[in-house]
């Protein structure tokens, strides 16, 4: 059995997320308030040059006031391919374009509260394409090897939870097979 949606009301309406109210009801009859962040998700890259370092980027967040270093990302545009995002931002921020893009995992990075799911890919085979950051976008980027990447996880110096898993994925399951 699974929980009833009582009723569901929307109570905002942004460009990149929305936010619905909804009356939930579980199998025992528990009712509860639920606000759930609607958000179309999104997809990131973690590319590495043919020396074999990893393309980050490093750029300002607004909601924790911070510049942070992270992989490549972006949201989804209503219809698009998760792979079409993942390639498009990965040239948009990083000014690097892909021969092969392979699917690692798709995570809900805050499903607690959000609809998100982020799909993350490896890039192989980057070649120089044409970077082209959106008015938002304040960043540079930064070429990390991978021991360098693990030691800045280590001493919390990558602090955003999808690179984080896209390092630690990629070290685990790509690199030790």
């Amino acid at each position: 059995m699974r929980a009833r949606i009582v009723s569901s009301e929307q109570v905002y309406e942004g460009r990149a997320v929305s936010l619905r109210r909804e009356l939930v009801e579980l199998p025992s009859g528990k009712r509860f308030y639920r606000e759930i962040v609607v958000h179309s998700g999104a997809s990131a890259v973690i590319p590495i040059t043919p020396s074999g370092k990893i393309v980050f980027v490093k750029q300002y967040r607004r909601p924790i006031g911070e510049y942070i270093l992270e992989i490549p990302a972006g949201t989804l545009r209503p219809g698009e391919d998760p792979e079409a995002c993942a390639r498009r931002e990965l040239e948009e921020e990083t000014g690097y374009a892909a021969d092969e893009l392979i699917h690692l995992i798709t995570i809900y990075p805050c499903p607690g509260y959000s609809s998100e799911r982020l799909h993350i890919y490896l890039a192989r085979g980057l070649r120089r394409g044409a970077q082209s950051l959106e008015i938002d976008e304040d960043l540079s980027v930064v070429e990390l090897g991978l021991e360098e990447a693990l030691d800045a996880i280590r001493r919390s110096e990558i602090r955003d939870a999808k690179t984080i898993t896209a390092i630690l994925y990629y070290y685990n399951f790509v690199t030790k097979c």
